[in-house]
């Protein structure tokens, strides 16, 4: 559903994709939506594994406790409730879908074909259906794209996401099923991507690749790497935006210091902010907003027009306030690190652990660019908390072979 979509192809030249006050979801996608979390429901409330859903527990229940909140304060609290509902269900729907394979091979089968024939329909687009596969100089938003290859995605970004998640996908296919089709997915993938345009991506599937090797070898370096490189790039991209000397030590290296026009937006973010520390603005609320929309939010700055904040902690923070960044990093970044040390103690399948690895590091470093968390669309945050869930299964679990009485949980079980 992600990597196909219920509305692929999506015509960027009319009027109507771009207007905020349209409906975002279509009736198909709600009835596919409902018909899969139905399924999954379904299946978790009746698999031996059901204990294994959703944890940890109780950061959860705090967490979005903390969501309907300040949800309930906010501005639009019916629009904001529905949303936290719609968050809830993604991650039971993620935490579900680790559980539905027999096995690892399976898992790895299934995603193979899976991501085979959403890189078809990809390819299938650019090449008979190029006005909807490849971005356009007559769309009404970011004409400047004109060129880079989409697919059946929305925008060039997402596909290029998408990309390097399949790369990361086919490697996986290639230790654990097959390695002819695991080479096919990641260059079918790597080649997709090279012509997205989305250089953030490029440089990130080698980068993280490397990134996840360094991790498995020297454990010394994984906090430095993670948390501290988060911490690194948020000083550096946000920064840029509300600090001269660092915007200047950006440029003087070379790099973009707007990071592609992001720091009008970041800088207007972090005003908002210092309003509202503590409680936010409401879950997935303040941006598209009919005040930013039609009134300008009181400033004169194009940033008020943006869909989102293009930094997912930054907009975590916007919206659910001090308290909500601190539950989101501790589940999001803290407990998987923890989880990663204990999975290697395990005996559990390397190859397993090492896809979510790589998933999970690319997905905290792209949150620093990109806005994707607890978004209920969203390809990217769907199988980065896949990985979450994976590696805290992984922690605490160890794989059986098909013909013996398993005694313990695994991510993928036997």
């Amino acid at each position: 559903m992600f990597w196909v979509t219920t509305k692929p192809f999506i015509d960027l030249t009319d009027p109507a994709t771009l207007d905020p006050s349209a409906e975002k979801s279509n009736l198909i996608n709600q009835l596919v939506t409902l018909a899969l979390s139905g399924g999954l429901l379904l299946f978790g409330l009746t698999s031996p594994l059901r204990s294994t859903i959703l944890q940890p527990r109780l950061l959860l229940v705090c967490l979005f406790v903390w969501f309907f909140f300040v949800s309930a304060i906010s501005t639009y609290p019916d629009l904001a409730l529905k949303r936290v509902v719609l968050a809830i269900l993604t991650c039971i729907n993620a935490a579900i879908f680790l559980i539905l394979p027999r096995s690892d091979r399976q898992f790895a089968k299934l995603l193979g074909v899976a991501m085979l024939a959403a890189l078809g329909l990809a390819y299938f687009g650019v090449t008979f259906i190029p006005n909807r596969a490849i971005h356009l100089a007559t769309e009404l938003r970011e004409p400047m794209n004109a060129g880079f290859w989409r697919g059946q995605f929305a925008h060039k970004n997402e596909a290029a996401g998408v990309m390097v998640l399949t790369a990361f996908f086919g490697f996986y296919v290639y230790a654990t099923w097959n390695k002819f089709l695991g080479v096919v997915l990641v260059v079918l993938a790597t080649f997709f991507l090279m012509h997205t345009g989305g250089k953030t991506s490029s440089a990130a599937l080698p980068a993280i690749v490397v990134l996840a090797w360094v991790f498995e070898r020297w454990s010394w370096s994984r906090i430095p790497l993670s948390i501290g490189g988060v911490i690194a790039m948020n000083t550096v991209t946000i920064g840029s935006a509300i600090s001269e000397p660092i915007r200047s030590l950006v440029s003087a290296v070379g790099v973009d210091p707007t990071f592609t026009n992001r720091t009008d937006i970041w800088r207007f973010a972090f005003s908002a902010i210092t309003q509202r520390p503590l409680f936010g603005y409401g879950f997935q609320l303040f941006w598209q907003t009919d005040e930013l929309v039609y009134s300008g939010g009181g400033v004169e700055t194009w940033a008020v027009e943006a869909f989102n904040g293009h930094n997912a902690y930054l907009d975590t923070l916007l919206t659910t306030g001090i308290p909500g960044l601190v539950l989101t990093v501790l589940w999001l970044l803290v407990l998987p690190l923890r989880d990663l040390g204990k999975a290697e103690k395990t005996g559990n399948n390397p190859a397993l652990t090492r896809l979510f690895l790589r998933i999970w590091l690319y997905g905290i470093y792209t949150a620093c660019v990109e806005s994707f968390f607890f978004l209920s669309g969203a390809s990217i945050w769907f199988v980065l908390l896949v990985a979450v869930f994976g590696l805290r299964l992984q922690a605490r679990a160890s794989v059986v072979n098909e013909t013996s009485k398993p005694t313990s949980y695994s991510a993928i079980h036997a």
